[in-house]
């Protein structure tokens, strides 16, 4: 795309519509705690670099390589790589590497960043292979806050936000959500759109309604987008709903690619409850035709995140196993995420040798009784998620969600208390679960943001063995314990009350499978608490507190 489209589309994010109210009419109107004012302090980022991350990235060779290095620190900053394989080049301004490895392998390289305030050395480990989604994704999706109309302008302020604010501490990817080739789109109610004109191309497949997305007009798709996102070094997603559109198979439009039609790989008994946009697909070739067609569209974009929803309840194996293939075959690394759940967990071993991250419930939404049901269904999926496949306990609802209205429920910051976002953020680090935050992130207040990039619990979700948590509720009344080895050999805690009433007692670490006095730190505020055999657990209501043991 020429540069001077692409400084458009950037400088566009600008230009998005403020909020009904300022960000402060949403905030809390209860006083920060002392703890709560601790941990929005220890928030502010130190002029020298400092890498954070996994330090881990999974390539798929012979496919295009975006990788931002995550480092904190004031800018300018140069960055210089020791020993690049060949086929990467390293920005040294910005710090994105771009490129393609050929050969399957692992490569071990060091970086370093350096800015007038001091220098930083880091090694990140690039495994060219099969395998995806090393680390649970970290990124940004429009659900939460836009529904299923959000606009080109919206999703480029929110990019802006995660370069600059988010993408130091790990976060790297941005997704579409949700009906954006419809034009009309305004409510969430997808049955009462029946029979709306969707935007598409000549064979059927959807493209990005021009009057929501201006760059996407003369058939361009989301390839302005998707490059004006990838030059702020993040990753470009998109949401789909499974199967193929009724007005495809009413037409019943050429396959791309193929000898077949969209009637041939239509099932039309099989139909979403609450989406009328599509009809299932057959498992035949017709079916792998249509979803081969589709990956192909998507990988020109440069998509390198599909979310498709549909696919749990009931469980359809068959697409599953379609849309796997056509990804595969499509010449570009892309991870696969499902949506909605529950996902069946007797299907566990054939989503997580299909999928890279498939949801385990519903739509999750800011409120206690989501959040506490939430840590029963994630006990029953404790100890699949690993490097490359992730249960995933669907978005994070903090921040100004559902602006104008355009959501489920009010405009609103998020009706989670500060006690409550704790635990939430706690228990998805822990398990780890995919951290996709949808709120409107140029509106966050101090605290928001402090929550969402603190570099410790981050390395927690992102920890590279990939180790998932464990559940104890047996060791103290009242209390829920997860455990989660690290790569350091460490111990990451977390201790919940999901109980009404404040709970207090001591915790010997031994009972827990803890070291002996171990190295105790507190890290949402950051805070060494020294060795010790005993810890005094003194929980609110809804509360949480996320340890590291050395």
């Amino acid at each position: 795309m020429a540069m001077k489209n692409l400084f458009t589309l950037i400088v566009s994010a600008l230009l998005v519509s403020p909020s009904p109210l300022p960000a402060d009419t949403f905030i809390a109107a209860t006083s920060l705690t002392a703890r709560e004012q601790q941990i929005i302090a220890a928030a502010q980022v130190e002029a020298a670099p400092h890498f954070h991350g996994a330090g881990v990235v999974g390539i798929r060779p012979g496919t295009p390589l975006l990788y931002a290095l995550t480092v904190s620190g004031n800018r300018p900053m140069r960055f210089r790589a020791d020993h690049l394989p060949a086929g990467l080049n390293l920005d040294e301004t910005t710090g994105i590497i771009t490129g393609t490895l050929t050969t399957a392998g692992t490569y071990q390289i060091r970086f370093t960043a350096k800015n007038a305030a001091g220098s930083a050395k880091a090694y990140i480990r690039i495994a060219a292979g099969e395998t995806l989604a090393l680390t649970p994704p970290l990124g940004w999706n429009s659900y939460n806050a836009f529904g299923d109309n959000v606009a080109e302008a919206e999703v480029l302020a929110n990019a802006r936000y995660v370069a600059d604010k988010m993408l130091p501490v790990g976060w790297d990817t941005v997704v579409v959500d949700y009906c954006w080739s419809d034009p009309g789109a305004h409510d969430n109610n997808r049955n009462a759109r029946l029979n709306a004109p969707l935007v598409a191309d000549p064979l059927g497949r959807m493209l990005p309604a021009p009057n929501r997305f201006p760059s996407a007009g003369n058939g361009a798709g989301f390839k302005p987008l998707a490059d004006a996102v990838h030059a702020l070094g993040l990753k470009f997603g998109i949401h789909v709903m499974r199967g193929i559109p009724r007005q495809a198979v009413r037409a019943n439009r050429p396959l791309e690619g193929s000898s077949f039609t969209a009637a041939a790989a239509a099932n039309t008994n099989d139909k979403c409850a609450w989406c009328p946009d599509m009809f299932g697909v057959h498992g035949n070739a017709a079916g792998q035709a249509w979803y081969d067609s589709c990956a192909r569209l998507w990988a020109a974009w440069g998509v390198d995140y599909i979310k498709v929803d549909d696919l749990s309840r009931p469980y359809h194996t068959a697409e599953v196993e379609m849309i796997r293939r056509a990804i595969d075959r499509c010449g570009r690394s892309v991870v696969f995420s499902t949506s909605p759940g529950e996902t069946p967990v007797e299907d566990g071993q054939h989503i997580s040798t299909h999928a890279n991250l498939w949801r385990i419930s519903d739509d999750f939404w800011d409120n206690w009784k989501s959040l506490n049901h939430q840590f029963t269904l994630a006990a029953r999926w404790q100890g699949v998620a690993g490097p490359g496949h992730w249960p995933d306990a669907d978005m994070l609802p903090v921040g100004h969600l559902s602006v104008h209205h355009r959501s489920v429920g009010s405009d609103r910051f998020t009706h989670f208390t500060r006690t409550e976002q704790l635990t939430h953020l706690s228990l998805w680090s822990l398990l780890p679960s995919p951290f996709m935050v949808g709120a409107n992130l140029p509106d966050n207040d101090a605290w928001t943001l402090a929550l969402l990039t603190n570099p410790e619990v981050l390395a927690v979700n992102q920890d590279s063995l990939g180790q998932a948590a464990r559940c104890q509720t047996n060791v103290m009344a009242g209390l829920e314990i997860w455990t989660k080895p690290l790569v350091d050999k460490s111990l990451a805690v977390g201790l919940f009350n999901r109980g009404n009433e404040p709970l207090s007692g001591k915790l010997a670490w031994k009972n827990i499978g803890g070291r002996t006095r171990p190295a105790v730190r507190d890290l949402w505020v950051r805070q060494d608490l020294g060795r010790q055999d005993t810890y005094a657990a003194e929980l609110p209501p809804h509360g949480s507190v996320l340890l590291k043991l050395q």
